[in-house]
């Protein structure tokens, strides 16, 4: 629609189009004929995922970590499950900065006499789990003013680094999450982000 027309669309207006609005916006039929048939795809697509989160979310077993962290804002069902599965048995973990660091929510900096070095071990740790920190701090930032006031703090701190900004509010998160899940104690904001 947008390559199409020059204008933008949110997606609940495109949901919201019938064929006589696309033959309107639209200049040509096979254009009309495209954009129906990518949103009979999407709506397909859609209706796919949400049975399979379903039936993964029946077959799993909800640990008392798993409801911990939905006491999270920003961490619903999906997040809570990935991050309860990716992470495995918290015990596993000496310290938060051991779980910090699997979660790729820290520097992997390699320092020799106050001189970078290179960037080893950047891969190392688990992709899924920095994946679903970085959603969660997606989250956070709509959702909860203290992070949104970290989240502030950080982003003047680094010149206006949007990226670095967002990982230091999952790194926060990430933290927070290894105290819920060791101590099987509900979120509270205050003590991530104050």
């Amino acid at each position: 629609m947008a390559r199409n027309t020059g204008a933008r669309f949110s997606v609940k207006r495109i949901h919201e189009l019938t064929k006589q609005d696309l033959t309107t916006l639209l200049a040509e039929e096979t254009q009309v004929l495209a954009v129906t048939s990518s949103l009979v795809v999407v709506d397909c697509l859609r209706q796919q995922i949400k049975t399979l989160e379903q039936t993964v979310h029946k077959r799993l077993h909800h640990t008392p970590a798993y409801e911990q962290l939905l006491t999270v804002q920003g961490i619903g069902t999906i997040l809570a499950q990935t991050i309860t599965l990716e992470t495995g048995a918290i015990s596993r973990f000496p310290s938060v900065g051991n779980y910090a660091s699997y979660c790729r929510c820290v520097d992997s900096t390699k320092l020799s006499n106050g001189k970078r070095k290179g960037t080893g071990n950047v891969k190392n740790g688990n992709p899924y789990l920095a994946w679903a920190y970085m959603e969660a701090a997606q989250f956070a930032l709509r959702f909860q003013p203290e992070a949104q006031r970290f989240y502030q703090r950080k982003l003047a701190q680094s010149r206006n680094n949007t990226v670095l900004a967002r990982k230091a509010v999952a790194h926060k998160l990430s933290r927070a999450c290894y105290y819920i899940m060791r101590d099987l104690v509900p979120f509270k904001a205050t003590k991530a982000f104050g």
